[in-house]
């Protein structure tokens, strides 16, 4: 979540800065987050968050206590329970539909995730300098065993040293290698290919299956956001 001290930091930058890249990366946040923000004026995450438009859910109770004060001594105190099962076949019948969730189910050897994590919120400082950095996150679904390495962006070579450095660690590799739509590996939908030809390369050369989550579903890398990367000895 970029914050408004954030964007309030980026918005300077970019008065004093040669490129958005440079800019993004001292604020803290990815390139294609400065850029929208660049897009809406500066306006800050506090001023564009989505307006709350779904209805609050309605509990039998409060419905029942409104009634008894719009008209008074029609309703008797016994007769709430027969409201509430009402209520209750009512949102069977005529309600919303419930969302569906299904439980993914993890394999050994099958799966695993990358994803970057901006890190300039935990202030680390040399010789009292702000370490604007990020750390690739690497995780098998199965085990959750992961490793982290640093980096400054969310490129293509970062991505590409992270993940050999992080199967030659394994000392395997998995059948697949799942990312979010990072740019450095995935096309835009418009695109009639999935992957840029230097990641799709760069599975090839490892016998990895690429997989990428769905735009409308940003969470969707689901155990790599979950598992908080760790740094191994000597980083």
């Amino acid at each position: 979540m970029v914050t408004d001290a954030q964007v309030r930091r980026l918005i300077k930058l970019l008065q004093t800065e040669s490129t958005l890249a440079v800019a993004a990366a001292k604020s803290g946040m990815d390139e294609k987050t400065a850029r929208k923000y660049r897009q809406v004026g500066g306006q800050l995450p506090s001023q564009i968050q989505a307006e709350h438009t779904w209805r609050t859910r309605l509990e039998a109770k409060t419905l029942f206590d409104y009634l008894q004060r719009e008209q008074p001594g029609i309703f008797a105190d016994g007769q709430l329970r027969t409201l509430q099962r009402r209520v209750k076949v009512w949102r069977a019948l005529e309600g919303p539909a419930k969302q569906t969730y299904f439980a993914q189910r993890h394999e050994p050897g099958q799966l695993c995730q990358s994803d970057f994590t901006h890190m300039s919120h935990l202030g680390i400082t040399i010789q009292r300098q702000p370490f604007q950095h990020m750390v690739y996150h690497f995780v098998l679904t199965y085990s959750n065993w992961e490793t982290a390495s640093l980096c400054f962006s969310e490129s293509f070579e970062a991505l590409s040293a992270g993940l050999q450095a992080a199967l030659w660690e394994l000392g395997g590799v998995p059948v697949a290698h799942q990312t979010d739509c990072l740019t450095a590996a995935v096309h835009k939908l418009q695109h009639p290919e999935d992957f840029t030809g230097s990641y799709r390369a760069l599975l090839d050369h490892y016998g990895l299956e690429g997989r990428k989550t769905n735009p409308s579903s940003p969470h969707g890398n689901g155990d790599v956001e979950a598992v908080p990367p760790s740094l191994p000895p000597g980083h």
